[in-house]
Protein backbone atom coordinates (compact mmCIF):
# COMPACT_ATOMS: atom_id res chain seq x y z
CA UNK A 1 0.00 0.00 0.00
CA UNK A 2 3.14 2.38 0.99
CA UNK A 3 4.58 1.57 -2.47
CA UNK A 4 1.52 2.33 -4.44
CA UNK A 5 1.54 5.56 -2.63
CA UNK A 6 5.02 6.66 -3.22
CA UNK A 7 4.85 5.28 -6.89
CA UNK A 8 1.58 6.51 -8.54
CA UNK A 9 0.29 9.44 -5.74
CA UNK A 10 0.15 12.79 -6.96
CA UNK A 11 0.50 14.15 -3.20
CA UNK A 12 3.59 11.47 -2.78
CA UNK A 13 5.08 13.22 -6.06
CA UNK A 14 5.05 16.38 -4.44
CA UNK A 15 6.80 15.52 -1.11
CA UNK A 16 9.39 13.77 -3.22
CA UNK A 17 9.90 16.58 -5.05
CA UNK A 18 10.74 18.66 -1.99
CA UNK A 19 13.08 15.63 -0.91
CA UNK A 20 14.81 15.39 -4.44
CA UNK A 21 15.29 19.73 -4.91
CA UNK A 22 16.85 19.43 -1.23
CA UNK A 23 19.35 16.68 -2.64
CA UNK A 24 19.85 18.11 -5.81
CA UNK A 25 20.79 21.52 -3.98
CA UNK A 26 22.77 19.68 -1.53
CA UNK A 27 24.58 17.42 -4.26
CA UNK A 28 25.35 20.69 -6.87
CA UNK A 29 26.49 23.02 -4.39
CA UNK A 30 29.21 20.68 -2.89
CA UNK A 31 29.91 19.68 -6.95
CA UNK A 32 30.09 23.35 -8.07
CA UNK A 33 32.54 24.15 -5.40
CA UNK A 34 34.80 21.10 -6.65
CA UNK A 35 34.65 21.83 -10.01
CA UNK A 36 35.05 25.68 -9.65
CA UNK A 37 37.71 25.34 -6.82
CA UNK A 38 40.62 23.07 -8.19
CA UNK A 39 39.59 19.96 -6.00
CA UNK A 40 41.74 17.59 -5.49
CA UNK A 41 40.97 14.18 -3.96
CA UNK A 42 44.44 12.81 -3.19
CA UNK A 43 44.58 14.24 0.61
CA UNK A 44 41.23 12.53 1.41
CA UNK A 45 42.52 8.73 -0.41
CA UNK A 46 45.52 9.25 1.26
CA UNK A 47 43.97 9.35 4.74
CA UNK A 48 40.96 6.44 3.81
CA UNK A 49 44.49 4.57 3.09
CA UNK A 50 45.89 5.86 7.04
CA UNK A 51 42.39 4.67 8.44
CA UNK A 52 42.59 1.49 10.28
CA UNK A 53 38.76 1.33 11.08
CA UNK A 54 38.25 1.10 6.89
CA UNK A 55 41.52 -1.29 6.25
CA UNK A 56 39.52 -3.93 9.11
CA UNK A 57 36.07 -3.11 8.57
CA UNK A 58 36.23 -3.24 4.25
CA UNK A 59 39.55 -4.59 3.30
CA UNK A 60 38.92 -5.17 -0.37
CA UNK A 61 37.50 -1.34 -0.45
CA UNK A 62 40.73 -0.55 1.44
CA UNK A 63 42.83 -2.22 -1.57
CA UNK A 64 40.86 -0.62 -4.35
CA UNK A 65 41.56 2.92 -2.66
CA UNK A 66 45.06 1.95 -2.27
CA UNK A 67 46.15 0.15 -5.53
CA UNK A 68 43.69 1.52 -7.89
CA UNK A 69 42.08 4.82 -6.70
CA UNK A 70 44.84 6.69 -5.36
CA UNK A 71 47.63 6.11 -8.01
CA UNK A 72 44.74 7.87 -10.15
CA UNK A 73 43.85 10.42 -7.68
CA UNK A 74 43.52 13.05 -10.67
CA UNK A 75 40.86 10.94 -12.32
CA UNK A 76 39.03 10.23 -8.97
CA UNK A 77 39.33 14.25 -8.25
CA UNK A 78 37.78 14.82 -11.81
CA UNK A 79 34.92 12.00 -11.52
CA UNK A 80 33.33 13.25 -7.58
CA UNK A 81 33.47 17.08 -8.60
CA UNK A 82 31.69 16.52 -11.83
CA UNK A 83 29.48 13.33 -10.42
CA UNK A 84 28.70 15.46 -7.43
CA UNK A 85 27.84 18.24 -9.81
CA UNK A 86 25.57 15.96 -12.40
CA UNK A 87 23.74 14.18 -9.97
CA UNK A 88 23.24 17.64 -8.22
CA UNK A 89 21.51 19.37 -11.41
CA UNK A 90 19.53 15.59 -12.38
CA UNK A 91 17.74 15.62 -9.22
CA UNK A 92 17.52 19.66 -9.20
CA UNK A 93 15.40 19.71 -12.52
CA UNK A 94 14.38 16.33 -12.37
CA UNK A 95 15.82 14.97 -15.79
CA UNK A 96 16.48 10.43 -15.40
CA UNK A 97 15.40 10.99 -11.46
CA UNK A 98 16.34 7.79 -10.65
CA UNK A 99 19.74 7.64 -12.22
CA UNK A 100 20.59 10.91 -10.58
CA UNK A 101 19.63 9.14 -7.34
CA UNK A 102 21.69 5.67 -8.27
CA UNK A 103 24.60 7.39 -8.36
CA UNK A 104 24.27 9.67 -5.53
CA UNK A 105 23.50 6.59 -3.52
CA UNK A 106 26.17 5.09 -4.81
CA UNK A 107 28.56 7.97 -4.10
CA UNK A 108 27.52 7.86 -0.21
CA UNK A 109 28.13 4.41 0.02
CA UNK A 110 31.63 4.97 -1.17
CA UNK A 111 31.79 7.53 1.61
CA UNK A 112 30.84 6.23 4.02
CA UNK A 113 33.04 2.92 3.63
CA UNK A 114 35.39 5.39 3.54
CA UNK A 115 35.10 6.28 7.19
CA UNK A 116 33.07 9.74 6.76
CA UNK A 117 29.75 9.82 7.98
CA UNK A 118 28.71 13.58 7.43
CA UNK A 119 25.23 13.92 5.94
CA UNK A 120 26.01 10.36 3.78
CA UNK A 121 23.43 8.74 6.07
CA UNK A 122 20.56 11.30 5.88
CA UNK A 123 21.04 11.94 2.42
CA UNK A 124 21.16 7.91 1.78
CA UNK A 125 17.81 7.48 3.37
CA UNK A 126 15.89 10.11 1.64
CA UNK A 127 17.54 8.99 -1.82
CA UNK A 128 15.65 5.34 -1.20
CA UNK A 129 12.76 7.06 -0.94
CA UNK A 130 13.22 8.07 -4.47
CA UNK A 131 14.54 5.28 -6.01
CA UNK A 132 11.25 3.32 -4.32
CA UNK A 133 9.49 5.91 -5.70
CA UNK A 134 10.29 5.75 -9.94
CA UNK A 135 9.13 7.79 -12.04
CA UNK A 136 7.03 9.84 -9.75
CA UNK A 137 10.02 11.33 -8.10
CA UNK A 138 10.54 13.40 -11.06
CA UNK A 139 6.58 13.38 -12.02
CA UNK A 140 7.14 16.96 -10.73
CA UNK A 141 9.89 17.95 -13.20
CA UNK A 142 11.72 16.81 -16.46
CA UNK A 143 11.25 13.09 -16.47
CA UNK A 144 7.32 14.54 -16.56
CA UNK A 145 8.91 14.95 -20.54
CA UNK A 146 11.94 12.89 -20.94
CA UNK A 147 10.62 9.83 -19.85
CA UNK A 148 7.60 9.30 -22.09
CA UNK A 149 10.44 10.17 -25.36
CA UNK A 150 12.93 8.19 -24.32
CA UNK A 151 10.04 4.83 -23.91
CA UNK A 152 8.65 6.00 -26.90
CA UNK A 153 11.65 6.16 -29.20
CA UNK A 154 13.15 2.81 -27.36
CA UNK A 155 10.50 0.60 -26.71
CA UNK A 156 9.50 1.59 -30.54
CA UNK A 157 12.54 0.61 -32.08
CA UNK A 158 12.97 -3.00 -29.87
CA UNK A 159 9.09 -3.77 -31.14
CA UNK A 160 9.66 -3.19 -34.74
CA UNK A 161 13.21 -4.89 -34.13
CA UNK A 162 11.21 -8.06 -32.44
CA UNK A 163 8.57 -7.59 -35.34
CA UNK A 164 11.32 -8.16 -38.12
CA UNK A 165 12.75 -11.20 -36.27
CA UNK A 166 10.09 -13.03 -35.29
CA UNK A 167 8.45 -12.54 -39.54
CA UNK A 168 12.51 -13.52 -40.30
Amino acid sequence: MFMEFLRNNKIAAGILTILRVYLGWSWMTAGWGKVTGGFSAEGYLHGVVANEAVAGQYPTYHAFIETFALPNAGVFSFMVAWGELLVGLGLLVGVLTTAAAFFGIMMNFAFMFAGTVSSNPWMILLTIFILAAGYNAGRIGGDYYVIPYLRAKIFKAKTVDTAETTAA
